[in-house]
């Protein structure tokens, strides 16, 4: 019996190179294609470069035109103004040179109108502790006046040793001191020691006697060439004479009686002659 030959072996052979010929014609032709697709871009592309160069030529065409136009223009208004193009550059600066010292002008008055804004805002400010200052002046000078009107009511007054109604009497230098505030007479101070003759006002005192148990005293008057005893006369006593050519009354008041020594004051009336001497006062 004879062999026969294996036939389907041959023919799986023929089908593989057949599969591998048809694949390799479509890849050529899928290169192909994108081979032509890509030439198709780059034209593309090229094509427009194209366009962007022609577009930047006529631009610089363009600026070429306009700046010689800009040349013609400066060249004929320099002319035109009898200025050559290094004047007219030199004019330019000074503009500019003019319009910076313009700024700076203005910086500087910016700076200057802060500082008087800043000055005018210190004084307003001085002011204002001013008038507080003048408010708690007059409050105080207020409360002043209501104390001296409280003082004066708590002052006495009451008949001298002649029997007319003095006026005020001031019992220590405080009260006195308020008594001439108000100004209603002239008044004088004095210290007089025993024994002693002093000038007081437009007369003269000499201590004669002084009783410091008894806070009394005694001393003479010397007005007008005439000698007036004021004998055992009391503390805050008003003790009244007259004297002058007007015949004025002057009132005396000891407000202090120690050994030897004596003080006080002397009223006399507003129209009464001034001392030419004050000592003693």
């Amino acid at each position: 019996m004879s062999e026969t030959p294996v036939v389907p072996e041959q023919r799986s052979y023929s089908g593989l190179f057949l599969a591998l010929l048809a694949v390799a014609v479509l890849a050529a032709i899928a290169g192909l294609a994108w081979s032509y697709h890509l030439s198709g871009r780059v034209t593309n592309a090229e094509a427009q470069l194209s366009q962007a160069q022609q577009r930047n030529e006529k631009l610089a065409a363009a600026l070429d035109e306009t700046n010689a136009r800009l040349k013609v223009t400066t060249e004929t208004l320099g002319q035109r103004l009898g200025l050559t193009q290094k004047q007219l550059e030199s004019k330019v600066d000074t503009a500019q040179e003019l319009l910076r010292r313009q700024e700076a002008d203005t910086k500087r008055l910016e700076s200057a109108q802060a500082a008087t804004d800043q000055h005018v805002s210190t004084v307003s400010s001085d002011v204002s502790t001013v008038k507080t200052d003048v408010g708690g002046v007059k409050t105080d000078l207020t409360q002043t006046k209501t104390e001296l009107k409280t003082a004066e009511s708590q002052l006495q007054s009451m008949k001298g040793d002649m029997g007319v109604q003095s006026g005020l009497i001031a019992t220590n230098h405080n009260e006195l001191e308020i008594l001439k505030h108000k100004g209603d007479r002239n008044y004088y101070e004095f210290t007089l020691t025993k024994g002693q003759k002093k000038p007081v006002s437009t007369v003269s005192l000499e201590l004669k006697k002084a009783d410091v148990k008894h806070s009394r005293y005694t001393l003479e008057v010397y007005a007008d060439d005439k000698q007036i005893e004021k004998k055992d006369r009391g503390l805050n006593e008003p003790v009244q004479f007259y004297t002058g050519k007007d015949n004025l009354l002057y009132e005396l008041v000891v407000n202090s009686v120690d050994k030897n020594t004596v003080k006080g004051y002397i009223a006399t009336p507003k129209s009464a002659p001034v001392p030419v001497s004050t000592s003693g006062q």
